[in-house]
């Protein structure tokens, strides 16, 4: 199909990172010489010209850690002057009152920050680090700077039932918004499942909470819910669908329709430093793979619900993961006839396996 313009570009900057999230969607397997391939500031600043010539509004600027990167705030200004909104989504251990400030005066539009709970000790516990305090002191320093603040909280069996005191958390933060997203299990998170995934009780817990929450906040903290797939009956468009709405731009410069592509077998990337990023939005075999719906099976095909410009089959990355073939109906589905697979992990034992790459 003819491929629209994309609206988002995901810049994933570095997978370095000071935090050891167990939950991180990152690759584990990644090679101590895996900074050396990344984009440098140039190759950075020619994507931004590129995208925003592509027709891309938005560019998110994560990892890993972006503030890991000296040149962030000359990436930052790239972005801004080819008029793109700049999001920086950051674990916020190393955004100073200083760099916030440098950051400001390049053209940062927002700053999301992630935090681990609004328990200290289950928060310094999940990040593998005492980090807590520092992300509180960052977030406050954002909203006195009047750059746009957005609280994000990914979700999991250890934090699931304090949603109330996070949303208050977010609240006395000055956050504009809060994400609560249920954790995606790709990377260190697909390792950890069994120890992340909540239980069944819990989730209606939460949807009950998540529901007070808004009322309380209303009018002050816009809070999006986002419910883990594996406890759903019907799939999520994948990044607004594979290769229609936004693409992922990985460290060494691999253009990709999502952040976890890489985990699909038979599939070839192509990369930024040897092709320009509209032939490979519009021509490169990756994106046209599942783009739209003739790649399509049954019972996607014939779907009786009418799904198929809706979810356009749900994820490839939980397809491929939960079947073992990425062309398959995502099994979170409940017409899909592999649906079992969707079904949650159980109860862990052992120990979580926290994320190891740092700088």
């Amino acid at each position: 199909m003819l491929a629209p313009d994309p609206l988002a570009l995901i810049a994933e900057l570095t997978y370095a990172c000071p935090l050891h999230c167990p939950y991180c969607s990152n690759p584990t397997d990644l090679p101590g010489a895996a900074r050396k391939r990344e984009l440098d500031t140039a190759e950075w600043k020619q994507v931004m010209g590129q995208a925003a010539a592509l027709g891309v509004l938005q560019v998110g600027l994560t990892g890993g850690e972006p503030l890991v990167r000296r040149d962030l705030e000359q990436i930052v200004a790239a972005a801004h002057r080819n008029g793109l909104y700049t999001n920086l989504i950051t674990g916020a251990t190393m955004l100073t009152a200083t760099r916030l400030s440098r950051l400001r005066t390049a053209g940062l539009d927002h700053v999301q920050i992630s935090l681990q709970d609004s328990e200290p000790l289950s928060a310094n516990r999940i990040a593998a680090a005492d980090a807590h305090n520092q992300k509180l002191r960052a977030a406050r320093a954002v909203h006195s700077s009047g750059i746009a603040l957005t609280i994000n909280v990914v979700i999991h069996r250890y934090n699931i039932d304090r949603i109330e005191s996070i949303a208050d958390l977010a609240a006395e933060l000055g956050a504009q918004r809060l994400e609560l997203a249920h954790t995606q299990y790709y990377g260190w998170a697909a390792k950890n499942q069994s120890h992340l995934m909540p239980t069944r009780d819990q989730v209606m817990i939460a949807d009950a909470a998540v529901e007070r929450a808004r009322r309380k906040h209303q009018g002050r903290v816009k809070i999006i819910y986002v419910l883990s797939d594996l406890y759903e009956e019907l799939p999520k468009p994948c990044m607004g669908g594979w290769g229609l709405t936004a693409m992922v731009i990985a460290p060494d410069g691999r253009v990709m329709p999502c952040h976890a592509a890489d985990s699909l077998p038979g599939m070839a990337f192509a990369n930024i430093r040897t092709r320009r990023l509209a032939d490979i939005w519009r021509n490169s075999k990756a994106f046209e793979r599942f783009r739209g719906e003739k790649w399509m099976r049954e019972p996607c095909r014939t779907c009786p619900l009418q799904r198929r410009q809706i979810d356009f089959g749900g994820c490839r990355c939980q397809a491929y993961r939960l079947t073992g073939d990425p062309a398959a109906t995502d099994p979170v589905c409940r017409l899909s006839p592999l649906h079992e697979k969707a079904a949650a992990a159980p109860p862990g034992t052992g120990y979580l396996a926290y994320r190891q790459i740092t700088r």
